[in-house]
């Protein structure tokens, strides 16, 4: 059986072109899930876009820039959404449907984060990193690529994870810890996990010392040592997450990221949408 998809982006993550909830259900049925977790983006950082970079983007995201050349994403719709999670329950009630949140940089947003999680009931919330400072300005990470060395990017990446989790406890899992190696230039030669051991240690220290979650994200699979440090490191419980922007990514390469994670000491949850856990 595959894990639960914890990480599911759909029509109400503002920066979906294709997402569906309906279709996304649909597919999960098909592939036999059990559950299935709706992570909306809720971001509150406001991100320069570099001149040449917004004719590049598709028509939906240019009508976000403002006149300074900054992106704030529109904020989540929660009742809209909220409404569509009670639709498909009754529509797959096979199927346990999980409503959830992906808070981007929570820790810079505290104030509008408790907000929104006052807001209405949510059973899975993640916390990530998209973007970094800039001098006085943020990016999103995979706009860092040319003007920081890959490996200094990914090592202030893990700076702000580290940060994140000391300085947040708004979310239970964290999210693709490993985001800077999606955009890891052919030039910089292969990802070595083992180079930046120490850094990604200290993120896993701190996360399992709150006895949070570490999410296997499949868009790029994390590497399996980055799991093993992870039970190293105390850490209890694993989440997979697709990061689906479409129906047909969900669930993408859960087999064999589940037979990694037994491989790495983890084993299924009681329950079917349980965390998996230490064995």
């Amino acid at each position: 059986m595959l894990p639960t998809d914890s990480h599911v982006h759909t029509e109400w993550s503002w920066d979906c072109l294709a997402g569906s909830m309906t279709a996304s259900c649909r597919k999960a049925v098909d592939l036999g899930l059990r559950s299935i977790a709706f992570t909306e983006h809720t971001d509150f950082t406001a991100w320069l876009i570099p001149p040449e970079a917004i004719a590049t983007m598709p028509e939906k995201y240019q009508e976000m820039v403002c006149a300074d050349g900054t992106l704030l994403p529109p904020p989540l719709d929660v009742m809209g959404y909220l409404s569509c999670i009670e639709e498909c329950r009754t529509r797959f009630p096979g199927l346990r449907i999980l409503s959830g949140l992906e808070l981007g940089e929570p820790h810079w947003h505290s104030t509008e984060v408790k907000n929104i999680l006052r807001s209405g009931t949510f059973d899975r919330v993640l916390g990530s990193v998209h973007s970094l400072r800039e001098g006085p300005h943020a990016l999103v990470v995979e706009r860092l690529h040319g003007l920081r060395r890959p490996d200094e990017l990914l090592r202030d990446y893990l700076a702000e994870a580290l940060a994140m989790v000391e300085g947040s406890d708004t979310f239970e899992v964290l999210g693709h810890l490993d985001y800077p190696v999606r955009a890891w230039p052919a030039e910089a030669g292969p990802f070595d996990a083992g180079r930046f051991e120490e850094e990604f240690r200290s993120v896993l220290r701190a996360l399992a010392a709150g006895g949070r979650v570490l999410e296997i994200n499949t868009a790029v699979p994390l590497d399996a040592l980055i799991v093993r440090w992870w039970r190293e490191c105390g850490g209890k419980w694993i989440s997979f997450g697709s990061d689906a922007h479409e129906p047909g990514q969900v669930a993408r390469d859960f087999a064999r990221m589940g037979a990694l994670a037994e491989g790495c000491g983890f084993s299924p949850g009681r329950n079917t949408c349980d965390f998996w856990r230490r064995s």
